[in-house]
């Protein structure tokens, strides 16, 4: 059940995706641009996820803001997402907690920052995919999608004593 009539669980696992693309596209030395195209791009996510919080129906005991769409007929594997309480609260957390983490390191990173900008970015894209998906298929491929960035932010921009310890964990 889609209460907005608005595909508003894709939009927001991808738009961090859109931003990472366009920062792709930005010239690497517009780092002032780079930093604020990635802030922007979690803030409006942040916002664009408070309308699920409140058009949400604790009452119900369905999945909610369903959207399935046919992917690979023959496996029988589908673009099919939705969300409940737990992930509810778990989305929240994520587009919160993102623009905060562009923030944090605004002046901490300071090498390669395109790069981080892009992984911070399909992080949360991979992280909100997680977090819809009701289709174990593209469940994995969103987790994989999450795992990629998460091991090159820890194994480039971690820690110089152990990041390479700490990525492969």
């Amino acid at each position: 059940m889609n209460q907005l009539d608005f595909p508003i669980l894709t939009l927001i696992t991808f738009l961090p995706a859109l931003g990472a693309i366009f920062i792709l596209l930005t010239n690497k030395a517009e780092i002032t641009q780079i930093r604020w195209t990635a802030f922007m791009t979690t803030f409006i996510n942040f916002l664009f996820s408070l309308p699920i919080f409140f058009y949400f129906n604790a009452g119900s005991t369905e999945m909610q803001f369903v959207e399935e769409v046919a992917w690979i007929k023959e496996y029988g594997i589908s673009y099919f997402v939705g969300i409940d309480g737990i992930s509810l609260l778990l989305i929240l957390l994520t587009t919160f907690f993102v623009p905060i983490c562009v923030v944090a390191c605004w002046k901490e990173i300071t090498d390669k920052v395109k790069e981080f900008m892009i992984c911070l970015l399909l992080l949360e894209t991979g992280m909100i995919g997680v977090f819809v998906s009701l289709d174990l298929f593209l469940f994995y491929v969103f987790w994989e999608v999450m795992l990629i960035p998460m091991y090159l932010l820890i194994g480039v921009w971690g820690a110089p004593a152990r990041r390479i310890y700490a990525a492969i964990k």
